[in-house]
C-alpha cells in the first residue's frame, strides 16, 4: 500500500512580502486542502530581489495566523537557533500551539546567514551545532517537564535554574523537525530529537544517501525508521502546459530546464512522475516552495491537477 503524501506550501517572505499576503497564501492552501502552511525564518533577503517591505518575524506571522485559520498546520523550516534563546523561543511555540489549538510545528536549525545577522546585530557564533543541540535538548526539556515540577539545565552555552517549565504546547508533543546534509551531527540530532526528517532542495541521489545516514543513526538509538515522517522541500514551478511553465519560470527569475532539474516543475504529469520518485525513496511529505506569491492560481493547480493523483 503507497502512504499518503502531503503537500505543504512553503515560502521565504524574506525575498518580499507582508503579512496580508502571507495570510492570503495560507487561508488559500487551507481552502485547497493542503495539509500546512510553513515558512523560512529569515531576516534578510537573498539574491537579486528588492526584499520589499522588509522582513516579518517568523513566530509574530505564525502567531497572527493561528487565529486567521482553522484547519491547517503551521510552522517553521528552519527557526534559526541563533535568532532566540532556547527558553524563550519554548514559551513562543507553546504560546502559538495553543493559539492555533494544537497545530504548530517546529523545525529549528542551526542557523547559516551571516549577512542578516551582521545586518541585524545577532550574534553569529562558531559553535552553532553544539548550540543547537543544547537548544533542542532544552526546548523537548522543558515541554516534557511534569507541570508542578522545574526543569534545570547546565551546558556549556545555556544555563536554566528551577525553571516552572511553562506554558505547555496544546499537543501532547509538537513535531520537531531536524533537518540538512550534513553526513554526522545532522543524523544523529535526527535520531535523537526529531519526529521528521526534512532535506532542502536535494536531488534524488543526495536524498537516498542522507536518508540512509539517518536510518543507521536511528537504528543506532534505537528507533526505528517508521517514528520519523520523512520529506524534501522542493522549489515548485508547474504550468498546464510549456508556456505556463516558462511564464512561472520567469517570475522567479528561474529557467524552466534548470527548475525541471532541481525542483517540481513541468506539467502536472511531469511534477507527479517527480514526486514518484522521490516516494519510491521514503518521501511522503513535500514541502512546495512558492516564490510568487502573488499567483495563488499556481496553488489551485496542484490542488486541482496534482494532489488527487497521490491519494
Amino acid at each position: 500500500m503507497v502512504p499518503m503524501t502531503d503537500l505543504r506550501i512553503f515560502t521565504e517572505p524574506q525575498q518580499g512580502a507582508d503579512y496580508d499576503t502571507l495570510l492570503a497564501v495560507a487561508r488559500t492552501a487551507e481552502e485547497l486542502g493542503y495539509d500546512a502552511f510553513f515558512r523560512s525564518d529569515h531576516y534578510l533577503k537573498m539574491g537579486d530581489v528588492d526584499g520589499l517591505p522588509g522582513p516579518t518575524d517568523a513566530w509574530t506571522t505564525l502567531a497572527g495566523l493561528a487565529r486567521e485559520t482553522s484547519r491547517i498546520r503551521l510552522g517553521t523550516l528552519m527557526t534559526s537557533a541563533t535568532f532566540r534563546h532556547p527558553g524563550i523561543l519554548a514559551i513562543q511555540v507553546a504560546q502559538v500551539d495553543q493559539m492555533s489549538g494544537g497545530r504548530v510545528e517546529l523545525g529549528l536549525g542551526a542557523g547559516w546567514f551571516e549577512a542578516e545577522h551582521s545586518a541585524y546585530g545577532i550574534p553569529f557564533p562558531k559553535e552553532r551545532f553544539d548550540r543547537l543541540e543544547e537548544q533542542l535538548e532544552i526546548v523537548t526539556g522543558l515541554w516534557d517537564t511534569p507541570v508542578g515540577e522545574t526543569f534545570s539545565y547546565s551546558g556549556r552555552y545555556y544555563t536554566l535554574t528551577d525553571s516552572p517549565a511553562l506554558p505547555k504546547p496544546a499537543q501532547a508533543r509538537v513535531p520537531l523537525l531536524v533537518g540538512g546534509t550534513g553526513p554526522k551531527r545532522t543524523p544523529a540530532l535526527a535520531a535523537r530529537f526529531a519526529t521528521e526528517f526534512n532535506l532542502p532542495f536535494t536531488s534524488l541521489e543526495d536524498t537516498a544517501a542522507q536518508f540512509g545516514r539517518v536510518r543507521e543513526a536511528l537504528a543506532a538509538h534505537g528507533r526505528g525508521a517508521d517514528e520519523l515522517t520523512w520529506s524534501n522541500a522542493l522549489v515548485l514551478c508547474v504550468g498546464k502546459d510549456d508556456a505556463e511553465v516558462a511564464r512561472r519560470a520567469a517570475a522567479i527569475g528561474r529557467e524552466p530546464d534548470e527548475l525541471r532539474r532541481n525542483g517540481l516543475a513541468g506539467t502536472p504529469a511531469e511534477v507527479v512522475e517527480k514526486i514518484g520518485r522521490y516516494r519510491e525513496l521514503g518521501t511522503t511529505r513535500f514541502y512546495l516552495q512558492v516564490l510568487d506569491l502573488h499567483d495563488l492560481d499556481h496553488l489551485e493547480l496542484v490542488a486541482s491537477d496534482i494532489k488527487p493523483q497521490l491519494d
